[in-house]
């Protein structure tokens, strides 16, 4: 039997604490919501930003298969350091799902190298996320679309590099279109960008949502190929002296 996938779900759990109406929503934290809908396929822990080390300690993410990240108002008090722990063990093969806004978090930033900006507006507007992208695992199970009634609006220009596959993108009521669904690998580690789920609405127990997370999940498993070695290298063969050389 093979052994279940290591899956760290990170969360701010700041909102749920500060927040009655998105307490009302995630109760336990949306962490909790995000973990609870991967299923018993694999094994989950969980770290939020308050505790030490940010819950990311290098015993956890030497023990993370794939981290799933969720962060929102408080993308600076995350320490320089934890981002570029985590940023190493992407390089190293470390799945790496981001969701929400967490595309403006330090660690996804420093992953794309852009500013990840884009343009966002909080008016209870219908969201229509296209998959266009069939063929792909992250969809498998999921129809031509998933509807959400109620989310905060995420529109283009999305300043992020062109990704390496294109899943989802998204229609608002207001008119606006996004990148929703974007997928991206750095080093060893595969990176999957999801746009819905903001803390005040129940998007993470819909069960499209949760399919598409769960399937995120065995995607962005590490491969079990060896770290490249880099650096300087003795030749595999002889190399004979030049001619030049020897007539010197």
């Amino acid at each position: 039997m093979s052994q279940k996938l290591k899956v760290t779900v990170w969360n701010e759990f700041r909102h749920e604490k500060e927040n009655e109406k998105v307490r009302s929503v995630y109760p336990n934290g949306i962490h909790q919501a995000i973990g609870e809908g991967l299923g018993a396929e694999v094994e989950v822990s969980y770290a939020t930003l308050d505790e030490p080390e940010h819950g990311l300690t290098e015993e956890t993410l030497n023990n993370t298969d794939v981290l799933i990240w969720w962060g929102h108002k408080a993308h600076g008090a995350v320490d320089d350091a934890i981002v570029e722990r985590v940023h190493n063990r992407v390089l190293h093969g470390m799945g790496l799902i981001v969701l929400h806004s967490g595309h403006f978090s330090k660690v996804f930033k420093k992953l794309m190298g852009t500013s990840c900006d884009l343009k966002w507006r909080e008016a209870d507007e219908k969201e229509r996320l296209w998959v266009v992208a069939p063929s792909h695992p992250i969809v498998e199970g999921v129809g031509q679309y998933i509807e959400l009634e109620a989310e905060e609006m995420y529109g283009e220009h999305f300043d992020i590099p062109q990704p390496d596959e294109l899943i989802f993108v998204s229609w608002f009521e207001g008119g606006e279109v996004f990148r929703s669904g974007c997928t991206f690998h750095r080093g060893q580690g595969k990176i999957f960008y999801f746009r819905p789920g903001h803390e005040t609405y129940p998007t993470y127990y819909n069960e499209q949502v949760r399919t598409v997370i769960r399937n995120a999940v065995q995607w962005a498993a590490p491969s079990t190929r060896e770290y490249p070695y880099y650096g300087n290298h003795k030749p595999l063969e002889p190399i004979k002296a030049k001619q030049a050389a020897q007539q010197g």
